[in-house]
């Protein structure tokens, strides 16, 4: 479902990041080929620093079909960014990546808080979040004053998506042994 940041995947996801319905959400656009390899080299070069993770999406057949990534970590929490080419919305993988990606951050990476600016004109992202029942609206004071009037600010808490994670583990074992 997901994989260290590769340049081999540059230009199958510059393809899915170019389309208008996806390039707008992208935080580190690109408008040539070898601009994204150079942000995606950049960005390896980050991670090993400790500024961000990130990873590439996988589908079943593990083509690359979009990237996941917390950014400008400080302390233990940063930012998350995502996108999913257009052809894989609505298709579920939007929240898988965010499972797997979120216990690598909470249980591997000891991240404590996972934050989520989201612009306000971006709906998908919106409903998203929306949809993500260990995600709380965060204190507007902890947007920057010319950020608050544009964007949402989420916060995922690694207590209450762990709280989360164990109640969904607990059904699924109850229903396996009442079937």
């Amino acid at each position: 479902m997901l994989k260290k940041r590769e340049m081999t995947d540059c230009s199958a996801l510059f393809e899915l990041m170019i389309h208008p319905e996806v390039f707008p959400f992208v935080r580190n656009k690109a408008a040539t080929i070898e601009e994204y390899m150079f942000h995606v080299k950049n960005m390896m070069e980050e991670e090993e620093q400790g500024k961000l993770i990130s990873r590439t999406i996988l589908d079943e057949w593990e083509n690359p079909i979009g990237c996941i990534s917390l950014y400008d970590i400080e302390g233990n929490e940063g930012f998350l960014g995502t996108w999913l080419g257009r052809t894989f919305h609505g298709k579920g993988y939007n929240q898988r990546a965010k499972n797997a990606f979120f216990c690598e951050l909470f249980y591997e990476k000891n991240i404590e808080t996972v934050l989520m600016k989201i612009r306000k004109t971006n709906t998908r992202s919106l409903k998203a979040a929306k949809k993500l029942p260990y995600a709380i609206q965060a204190a507007p004071e902890r947007l920057k004053e010319a950020d608050c009037g544009a964007f949402y600010l989420f916060e995922i808490p690694k207590d209450l998506y762990s709280l989360y994670s164990m109640r969904t583990f607990e059904d699924e074992n109850r229903r396996l042994k009442e079937a």
